[in-house]
Parts: C-alpha cells; structure tokens; sequence
C-alpha cells in the first residue's frame, strides 16, 4: 500500500478519509479499536463519503461503540442529562451507530461488532442481524478474514513517539500479522491529548503510521460513564471473592459494580484483616463446601494479567496491593476504559509508577499459547473475576444473550479466562452474580433450571458466587453442583429449583437443604455489612452528594412505575409530606422543580418527594 510514502500528519480528517479511499480504491475494510480506541473524525469521515458515493464500498469491523444510555421518563431526563453531560460530554458521535439506530445504513456500508454497549442493541434488528458471535482473541482472524485494509485509532503523542495507550488488545495483534505478511493495512492515527502516555509494548515510532491527525479542532474529552452505586449484595460478593484471592497470586477483573467491591473488600482485608474476618465470619453460611479461605495481608503481594485496566486496579496499586512484578510490570493489560477521573489519574500518575502499567496484545493477555512456559510462571494462584447474568443449576454460565437469539453483549473474553483457570495449575474461574434481579416488575431468581442459551457450557463449570456465599463447582456431579448451588441460591426460589431438579431425576428426591441455607435473604445481609465499611461509593463517583441521594430514590420510582398501587402511594406520601428538609430542597432544585408549574411538574415534585421518604427508611436496601 505504500506506507511509507503516506506517512504524513495532517490537520483535516476528511484529506485523511480522500486518501484512504484513493489509497484503497474505494474498497474499505475499516477496523475500529474496541470501545475508547475508536478514532471517530476519521470513521465519521469515511462515513460521510461512503454515503454520499455509492461506488464506495466501507465495511466497518469493531465492538464496543461507546454512547450515553437512551432516555426515558421525564424525571430520568431531568436527571441524566447534566450527568451525561459532565461525564461524556462533548465525546462525538458516531455516524455509523446513528445511522444503525435510526435503520438508515446505506446498502454499501456494512457495520459488524462482535460485543455490544451492554442492552444497547437488544431492540435494533439491524444490529443484531450484524452481530458476530466470536471471542476476543479470536476476533482479529475474522477481521483478517474480511480483508482489513485500514485500522483507525486514538493514540496519545510524545514527540515523534506514539502510544496505543488504551487500546493496544488486537492493533498489536495485527502489526505483528502485517510484520508476517500475513496482513496489510493502513495504521492511522488521531492524536488525542486526554490519553496517558502509555510506554512498554504500547509505544510505537511514527513510521509505523500511515497518517496521523493531528489538530486541535479534532481533540475531544473522553468518554466517561459514571460509576454505579455498590449494592449490598454486590459488597457480599466482593468479599467472598476477595477470601478466594491468594498471597503472591494473580487476579483480573471487569469493570462494574462488582470489580469495584472485588478491590475495596480486597483492600479492607490488606488492611483491616480482623474487620475483614470478622464481616467475611458474619456472611458465611454454615456448611456451604467452598475452597479453602484465604485471608490476612497481602505480603507478596498480587499480579494482574487482566483484559481490561479497570480503576479498581488503580486503587489497589495506590493500597500496596498490585506490587508483584513480572517482566517488569505489575499489570500487562489489553484495554482501558473508565471515569474521567480514571483518564486524569493515569495521566498524572508518576511516570515509573505508570511504567509498571503495560498494554499488551489481547492474545498475550487473553490466552496462554505464545510464551507458554513465562505466562505458566508468571500466573500462579490465578483467580479470573467474571461477571455474569445467569447460571444454570447444572452450571452453565449465560453472560451474553437471551434465549430467542438477541445478543446483550458478547461474549468478549469470558470464555478465554475461564479456559485459561482450567488449564493453569492452581487458578479458578470465578462467576460472579447476585441471586436474584427485578424483571418487569417481577422478582426472579439469576440461578435457573435451565435457559435456552448459553455463554459458558457445563463442563467447564468452576466457581460460583453470590451474596450468599460460593459455590465450587469444579469436579463435582450433577447431583453434587444442584446442591452447592441451591446453597447460594435465594431461599425464596429454592423449593421450585429443587423440584425442577428432583422431576429431571439430577436430585435424591429426599434430600433438602439444610436449614442454615435456608435463610438466604436480603435482610441477613444489612447486619453484616455496616455501612462505615461498605459505602454505596467506595472509590468515589461524579455523582454530586445530590445527586447520590436522588439516584436510588428515582431508581424506586421506575420499579413503582410497574406497579400503579404502588405509585399512586408514592405521590400521596409526597403530597402529605408538610415541611421539607434542606436536602429534600435541594433535591427538588437539582431537578428543576422548586417551583412546579402545572399538573404534571406538581406531580413530578410529589413522586420525587415520595421517594426519598421511602428510601430514606431503608438507605442503601437493595
């Protein structure tokens, strides 16, 4: 293609995208970095003239387009759209997706991604229709398989010194495919300063690029999604989880409520290790068979082989945690993606304490193969964190879909980890879940008897974990997994899980469970989980503390909406409140309704007021 020749930096995408298409003649295969990596005014660009000139042929290959959540409700708009705006504001759209959203693709541009904006697609047929189920590792074939030609980042600049920074899982992949010969494409960059600097196997010279676009008309903040409350039961996990993380091993977690009390419950016990007993003591039902417990400082400290640089890293690193070094590194991850906070954190971290931080190939990350026997060395004690939507009572794991076909997510890198825990001596998968979820209105249980797909099958079936406590699975019947399973199951939906195992003849019809796991309730966690300990945000949020209070009241209300009774209770509470406290004040204000006018903003105040009535008798319930 004639790299070297266009190795130029240039100010305007859409020169960018004329030389592309020229350079391609017209036939673009465009690989696009999943999730922050994107380079959004040259994949805009290209967009453009692919619309306009039907001879232009543009398929666009990624996974992960980044965009705020849809609005529903007036009062959820009133809410999120300052917080979206603090916290993704300004990050540009992409054509492609609105384009997808609105059904309005041009029949020459094809867009395919092989892992969605959790929910974000559930209701587009066109983007379903696209999907391709793969696994992360994986995805680089199939992208080679298509013919890439053109792979358009983000990348922070240095000089004449770039970094891949939060995207170095497949681009590194594919340089090392088009150094083989067995790939040929244009690198091209759009120079991003929010990015840190990220040096190791990240950094790249500029003769690697074909074009860079460099402008400060095209600079843009990053996307930011605000962290999520920690609920209760996701604390419990944190901590049963943390009691499974050895001294000296490795550790990789996702981002989420979850991976967030994975790193505060671990850091309590480095801590605060009699306070971390004493609670982990508190939540541990008696005769629940699980792995030995690992508790106490961490001395050695733990190694991160992790897919996805998540702040909880951050967190343990500053704790002392994350200290054990290999090649170098106390981290080799495959991508980044976080609060703005996140971003700053990394990029004013000092600069041998970021040194430590390496980004690496997916694959190197991902899977063993390629420097087996180093990898077999470097990740002893191994405990990969994963989350999921349901587990099956038998032990299938289902994390990316629903069983009429419609894709949540993706599969990512769910299955890699858990291959890897079963072939690596002395790692464990760990699948993570609370027991149950609201669905329309309806409280469900997250262990079922059987679902209609599946992410993860039964044979490789390790540990299970949810509030009320884990379930080893490794190794063990059919019969065996029902009962370790039914042990951490909510006791409100054991007695139809028993019968649906005993009717399929898995279950000794006159076995039950034992009476200690029989309590499996909500309410046995708030005495064990004081909140001094335990807060709703433990590494921070860009919540205002308004903000903080108002989340799980209008969070109430969108239950309440399911249930007419229970609304109208709602708005009559808020009606009959009398005089209100200074934070019910400014609650109001932060929502624009101080001063209601008409009807439905009258009506607004009264539901908001309602609400945080109700929760405030119950803080921080789930």
């Amino acid at each position: 293609m004639g790299i070297a020749a266009l190795s130029l930096y240039l100010s305007d995408p859409d020169e960018i995208a004329r030389r592309i298409i020229e350079e391609t003649g017209g036939r673009i295969v465009l690989g696009l970095p999943l999730g922050l990596g994107k380079a959004p005014h040259i994949a805009n660009a290209l967009f453009e003239h692919a619309r306009r000139d039907r001879a232009i042929s543009l398929s666009i290959f990624t996974a992960l387009t980044l965009e705020p959540p849809a609005l529903g409700s007036e009062l959820e708009r009133r809410f999120l759209e300052p917080v979206f705006e603090r916290t993704m504001g300004g990050y540009p759209e992409f054509a492609y997706a609105r384009a997808q959203r609105e059904d309005d693709l041009p029949p020459n541009i094809v867009v395919n991604e092989f892992f969605f904006q959790a929910g974000s697609r559930l209701g587009n047929a066109a983007a379903q229709r696209s999907y391709i189920s793969i696994n992360y590792t994986h995805a680089m074939r199939a992208l080679i398989d298509q013919g890439v030609n053109v792979i358009a980042q983000i990348v922070a600049r240095r000089g004449e010194s770039f970094s891949l920074s939060c995207n170095t899982d497949m681009t590194l992949d594919l340089l090392a495919a088009r150094d083989a010969g067995k790939a040929d494409f244009l690198l091209v960059g759009q120079v991003n300063d929010e990015l840190p600097f990220m040096t190791g196997p990240a950094e790249l010279p500029a003769e690697r690029f074909a074009m860079v676009l460099d402008s400060a008309e095209t600079r843009f903040p990053l996307f930011g999604p605000p962290k999520q409350p920690v609920s209760p039961a996701q604390h419990a996990i944190g901590m049963h989880v943390a009691s499974l993380v050895p001294d000296g091993g490795s550790l990789q977690i996702g981002i989420g409520e979850i991976g967030d009390a994975v790193a505060h419950s671990l850091i309590l016990r480095h801590e605060e290790p009699t306070r971390f007993d004493a609670v982990l003591d508190s939540l541990t039902t008696a005769g629940i068979k699980r792995p030995s417990i690992e508790s106490g400082r961490f001395e050695t400290g733990l190694y991160a082989p992790t897919e996805m640089l998540v702040d909880g890293f951050l967190e343990l690193l500053r704790a002392g945690i994350l200290r054990r070094e290999v090649e170098g590194a106390v981290l080799h991850g495959g991508f980044f993606i976080g609060p703005r906070a996140f971003y700053r954190a990394l990029r004013e971290m000092d600069e041998d304490a970021r040194a430590r931080i390496h980004m690496r190939e997916i694959s190197w990350i991902n899977a063993l193969y390629g420097e087996e026997e180093a990898k077999r060395e470097a990740r002893v004690g191994a405990r990969f964190v994963n989350s999921a939507m349901m587990v099956t009572l038998l032990g299938a794991t289902i994390s990316d879909g629903l069983e009429d076909g419609r894709v949540v997510s993706g599969v990512g890198g769910q299955y890699n980890f858990v291959a890897q825990a079963l072939e690596l001596e002395g790692a464990r998968s760990v699948i993570t879940l609370a027991a149950t979820r609201q669905h329309d209105g309806e409280l469900r249980s997250n262990i079922v008897w059987s679902y209609g797909h599946e992410t993860i099958p039964r044979h490789l079936r390790d540990v299970v974990v949810t509030e009320y406590g884990i379930a080893d699975l490794r190794g063990q019947s059919d019969e065996e997994v029902v009962r370790r399973l039914l042990a951490v199951a909510d006791s409100r939906f054991q007695d139809e899980l028993l019968d649906a195992a005993r009717e399929a003849g898995k279950l000794d019809p006159d076995w039950s469970p034992p009476e200690a796991q029989r309590r499996n309730l909500p309410e046995q966690l708030a005495s064990a989980l004081p909140l001094a300990n335990f807060p709703p945000y433990p590494s921070g949020t860009d919540f205002t503390p308004v903000e903080q209070m108002l989340l799980p009241a209008l969070t109430s209300l969108a239950e309440a909406a399911r249930h007419p009774t229970v609304l109208a209770a709602t708005i009559a509470r808020g009606l009959a409140a009398g005089t209100l406290s200074v934070e019910e004040d400014a609650a109001l204000a932060r929502m624009g309704l101080s001063e209601p006018h008409g009807v439905r903003e009258r009506s607004y105040r009264a539901l908001v007021i309602g609400a945080l009535r109700t929760i405030s008798e119950a803080p921080y319930s789930r």
